[in-house]
């Protein structure tokens, strides 16, 4: 028996622990002071009732013989692909209803997709990075190139025609960074992939956040794009389901390779590898698109805006270089000169007693930055302002 040695190559995942370390040592040692944790990814605010009410019914309906659901079709109950089916037409992106499929997170279907790749396909990922896309790659041992998400471009890298790839990671909005990619931006990437016969997985997780109009909330909303992309969502923070699990990967009859369906290849491995979303949580799911459920949502995602608003506005005050904020619920700031990232962690915590993420814990590009998040509390979120600001 042999192991997969390729997780040796793993590098320990020491950011979160790390940080959860220094923050109950401080804790401890300091009883009296109020930490305010502005470094969480995750939601702060309960889903909306929209979902808890038809999540009950749903439940209700399991324990009685005639309306109870066994195991579900793997991709997903039409009920909710029909849902977001809806919700991209209003987008105009037309889809089928083959093309989506739900799942129980945008996170497990980023690493799973990679089952239908060759391992010898050559990935672009960009730097600093959501840890799932490096860490799923280690794991199957492909050779990964880097681009340079850095302050000069804004953290937006734009293609390198001398560089010849086959899957390329985008996220836009972008975790850590926030930034968000244009429309104009995107066709680039679609034009780059088409010419290099390459596949773009683009990470969508962040589109409820996107205010401007002028700005993609789909890679579909492309020319192209459906010949060369698949597209990963979630509900986790459009509509709060991070502990509720449920997202949705639309692959596009369109993207074939090697005169082959990526689209047939993906139902295959999750009709095989996975049984699907539970009943309960779909019907959960599917009242988020709903007229009543899309307007608590936005409710929500525009207390998470302000809370970005608040930390933004504080920033340009205080002349730090940031960006995201906007059409984002991440903040990512430049920490002050002749200070590593985690230097300024161990600052804000000791002086501020804020809590935030360094940005070396995701690449090497992320050190000199250090993000913040909208995900807090509103309250806490401005007195934690309140307190960078005094001296």
């Amino acid at each position: 028996m042999k192991i997969n040695k390729n997780y040796l190559a793993l590098e320990d995942s020491y950011l979160f622990s790390t940080i959860a370390k220094k923050v109950k040592a401080y804790a401890e040692k300091n009883p009296d002071k109020k930490i305010i944790r502005l470094g969480i990814g995750d939601v702060t605010l309960p889903l909306c009732s929209a979902s808890v009410e038809a999540m009950k019914k749903a439940a209700d309906e399991q324990g009685t013989k005639a309306n109870f659901h066994g195991y579900g079709p793997e991709q997903g109950y039409d009920f909710l692909k029909e849902a977001i089916k809806a919700y991209y037409a209003e987008n105009s992106v037309a889809l089928e209803a083959d093309e989506i499929f739900v799942s129980d997170g945008a996170k497990s279907d980023l690493g799973n997709i990679l089952d239908i790749f060759s391992k010898d396909n050559v990935v672009l990922i960009p730097n600093p990075v959501y840890p799932v896309y490096l860490d799923t790659n280690v794991m199957d041992g492909r050779k990964i190139t880097y681009m340079d998400a850095n302050e000069e471009n804004g953290f937006l890298p734009m293609p390198d025609p001398s560089v010849n790839v086959d899957i390329i990671y985008i996220c836009s909005p972008n975790n850590p960074t926030g930034a968000v990619y244009t429309k104009e931006q995107l066709a680039e990437w679609v034009a780059y992939a088409l010419k290099n016969d390459a596949v773009i997985l683009f990470d969508a997780a962040y589109e409820a956040f996107i205010t401007d109009s002028s700005l993609p909330r789909s890679i579909y909303e492309v020319e192209g794009a459906k010949k060369c992309a698949i597209e990963f969502c979630s509900l986790s923070k459009t509509a709060g389901f991070t502990g509720t699990r449920c997202g949705y990967t639309i692959v596009p009859m369109e993207v074939k390779k090697e005169d082959t369906s990526l689209n047939k290849l993906w139902l295959r491995r999750q009709t095989t590898k996975f049984n699907g979303v539970s009943y309960v949580v779909q019907r959960g799911a599917e009242a988020v698109f709903t007229k009543e459920g899309r307007e608590q949502v936005k409710i929500a995602t525009a207390y998470y805006q302000k809370n970005a608003q608040v930390i933004t506005e504080t920033m340009k005050e205080l002349g730090v270089w940031f960006v995201g904020g906007v059409n984002s619920p991440y903040i990512w700031i430049k920490v002050p000169e002749g200070m590593t990232s985690w230097e300024y962690f161990d600052y804000l915590l000791e002086n501020k007693n804020i809590v935030g993420t360094p940005g070396s814990g995701f690449g090497k590009n992320g050190e000199g930055f250090f993000r913040l998040t909208a995900f807090g509390d509103a309250d806490l979120t401005k007195e934690a302002m309140e307190r960078l600001k005094s001296k």
